[in-house]
C-alpha cells in the first residue's frame, strides 16, 4: 500500500535446525540424556557390572525416516539420515514424484503409517495446522519418534501428550510449542519419553553469523537500489 520492499533472510539456519532434529532423534534412540542423568545420579557406580543399561537403545540403519515438507530444511534432514543408512520418505507440496536414491515420495498417511521418525519441516497454514492429531497419531507404529523442530501449532499438543503417555508412541523430540515460552498447563514438558528444547534450533553462531551477514546486505543492496529477497512484490 505504502510501496515499501519487504524483505527476509532465506535458509540461513537450514543447517542448524537439520542438526537439531538429528539431536532430538539420537537422544531418542541412544537415551544420551537418561543415561546421564543415571551417571549423575550414582546409578553406574553402583552397578555390579561394567555397563549401566537399563533401557533398549534404537539403531537407526535401515529404520524409515519420514520427512513432512521437503524445502531446504527437509532437505538437509533427509541427507543426514540417508548418512545414517535410513530409508527416506517424505510428504510435500513441492515433491511430486520420487528422486532415486535420495527419497521416496508418499501419501501423507502412509507418510504416517511408515514412518520410524517423523520429522515436521513444513510451514505453518491453515491445511497444516494440527496435522499430526489424534487420529494421524493413531495410525503410527507404536516404536515411531516425533520430531518437530518447525512450527509448534503443527500438533495437537492435548493429543501428542496423551499418545506417548498411554504408550501408544515411543518418544517426541521438540524444539517448538504452539505457545512460546508454554504456559504452565502445557502438557507436553511433563510427558512421558517427551523432550522439549526452547526453539533453540536455529541458533547455533555459523548461524546467527548468516542471518546478520544476509540482514547487512540486504539493507547494503536496498541503499544501492537493487533491494533483495523481496517478499512482498515492491
Amino acid at each position: 500500500k505504502r510501496g515499501i520492499p519487504v524483505t527476509n533472510v532465506p535458509d540461513y539456519g537450514h543447517k542448524s535446525v537439520a542438526q537439531m532434529a538429528f539431536a532430538h532423534i539420537l537422544n531418542l534412540t541412544q537415551r544420551t540424556a537418561h543415561y546421564a542423568n543415571a551417571v549423575s545420579q550414582g546409578r553406574w557406580a553402583s552397578c555390579p557390572d561394567f555397563c549401566f543399561t537399563d533401557f533398549p537403545l534404537v539403531e537407526l540403519d535401515g529404520l524409515t525416516l519420514g520427512i513432512l515438507g521437503y524445502g531446504t530444511i527437509g532437505k538437509e534432514t533427509a541427507r543426514i539420515g540417508s548418512s545414517f543408512g535410513m530409508k527416506v520418505i517424505a510428504h510435500s507440496r513441492s515433491l511430486t514424484e520420487s528422486i532415486p536414491g535420495e527419497v521416496e515420495a508418499v501419501a501423507l498417511a502412509d507418510l504416517f503409517r511408515r514412518s520410524d521418525v517423523l520429522s515436521l519441516h513444513c510451514p505453518l497454514a491453515p491445511e497444516t495446522e494440527k496435522v499430526v492429531d489424534g487420529e494421524s497419531l493413531a495410525t503410527m507404529k507404536s516404536t515411531a519418534f516425533l520430531i518437530n523442530t518447525g512450527r509448534g501449532q503443527l500438533v495437537d499438543e492435548q493429543a501428542l501428550a496423551d499418545a506417548l503417555n498411554a504408550g501408544h508412541l515411543a518418544g517426541a523430540g521438540l524444539d517448538v510449542l504452539s505457545s512460546e515460552p508454554p504456559s504452565p498447563d502445557n502438557p507436553l514438558p511433563t510427558a512421558k519419553n517427551c523432550f522439549v528444547t526452547p526453539h533453540v534450533a536455529w541458533a547455533t553462531l555459523a548461524a546467527r553469523r548468516r542471518l546478520l551477514s544476509a540482514t547487512v546486505g540486504n539493507l547494503h543492496e536496498f541503499l544501492n537500489g537493487n533491494a533483495t529477497n523481496v517478499v512482498n512484490g515492491v
